[in-house]
């Protein structure tokens, strides 16, 4: 009840007066070692644990950026897409030296070891564009000629 009375009437009586409390003027809206409760050193303490854990973080997602950065490379060039100048860029300000997905590198080496077998002679041979249906019609024409002819020569037959 107390609540809904400083709600309702509060705000009011600072709109009022100005709204203007002395403990916020004095800092500038900033945290104090007095705000906080504690010493000056423990307060100095306390900043460089917060720029520490902020330096760390950022440091952690810079290299999860280049890590996706990094993947969606590798995915480009499994498919065969156009590169990124902004993922290859990440990964340059990376500097770290980045890891490939166990899944990716397996996906990676398969689409080698296929290309390496369409690079061969008997890749080639498949991809030739060779009407083989037209080959396989002609000998068997060859061969039903052969029968005809060994047939008419040939009385066993």
């Amino acid at each position: 009840m107390a609540f809904l009375l400083q709600q309702m009437v509060g705000d009011k009586l600072k709109n009022m007066t100005g709204g203007k409390d002395d403990e916020d003027d004095k800092t500038g809206g900033k945290e104090t070692a007095a705000s906080k409760g504690m010493s000056r050193e423990e307060f100095e303490e306390y900043q460089k644990e917060l720029i520490e854990e902020k330096i760390e973080r950022d440091k952690e997602f810079a290299t999860k950026k280049a890590e996706r950065a990094n993947l969606r490379v590798q995915l480009r060039d499994k498919y065969r897409l156009p590169q990124s100048a902004q993922d290859d860029a990440t990964i340059q300000m990376s500097g770290d030296d980045l890891d490939l997905p166990e899944e990716l590198a397996k996906m990676v080496e398969e689409d080698e070891e296929e290309e390496e077998i369409n690079d061969s002679f008997l890749g080639k041979l498949q991809n030739m564009d060779v009407d083989f249906d037209a080959i396989k019609a002609k000998a068997q024409n060859t061969m039903s000629e052969v029968k005809q002819t060994a047939e008419e020569k040939c009385v066993t037959m």
